[in-house]
C-alpha cells in the first residue's frame, strides 16, 4: 500500500472532499465551484475555482491532471498539464481547463473538471560543468529513437 502523507485543507465549497475512487487509484477528482454554469467555446479557456485551499509539506507537490474521460469524451483537458501546486502556495485551487473540441462546453458547479495526485519530488543542485558524459543517444531529441 502507498505512503499516507497528511495534508491540511480547506473547502468552502458545499462539495466533499476530493477522495480516491479505488484502491489502486492515484488522482483525486476536483470539482467546479461555480455561482452560474459556464459555456466554454471551441479553443476558449478558463480558471475554474475549486473552493479548496491546502497546505502541502516541503517536499510535496499537487499535480492537477485532465480527467481522462472529459478529455476523449469531450475534448476538455486541463491547459497547463499538469499543473503544480507547490508547498509554499496558500490560494485557492484553481483548473486552467480548455476546449479543444468544436462544439461548446457546459460546466457546471459540481462537475468533476480535473483530478489531483500529491506527489513527492527532489530538489537539485546545479554542477556546472565543461562536458558531459557520453551516452550512444548522444544529443538526439524529438524522436530520434525512432517509432518501432
Amino acid at each position: 500500500m502507498a505512503e499516507t502523507v497528511k495534508i491540511k485543507i480547506i473547502n468552502t465549497s458545499e462539495h466533499s472532499l476530493p477522495s480516491y475512487e479505488t484502491e489502486a487509484s492515484a488522482g483525486m477528482d476536483l470539482r467546479a465551484v461555480l455561482d452560474a454554469p459556464i459555456i466554454l467555446k471551441p479553443l476558449e479557456r478558463a480558471i475554474v475555482k475549486t473552493g479548496l485551499f491546502i497546505e502541502l509539506p516541503i517536499g510535496y507537490e499537487a499535480q492537477v491532471r485532465p480527467r481522462s474521460g472529459l478529455a476523449a469524451k469531450k475534448g476538455i483537458t486541463v491547459l497547463n498539464a499538469p499543473g503544480t501546486v507547490d508547498a509554499d502556495y496558500r490560494g485557492e485551487i484553481g483548473v486552467i481547463l480548455i476546449n479543444l473540441s468544436n462544439e461548446p462546453f457546459n460546466i457546471e458547479s459540481g462537475e468533476r473538471i480535473a483530478q489531483l495526485v500529491i506527489a513527492k519530488h527532489e530538489r537539485a543542485e546545479w554542477l556546472v560543468a565543461d562536458v558531459l558524459t557520453e551516452t550512444a543517444r548522444g544529443s538526439g531529441g524529438f524522436g530520434s529513437t525512432g517509432s518501432k
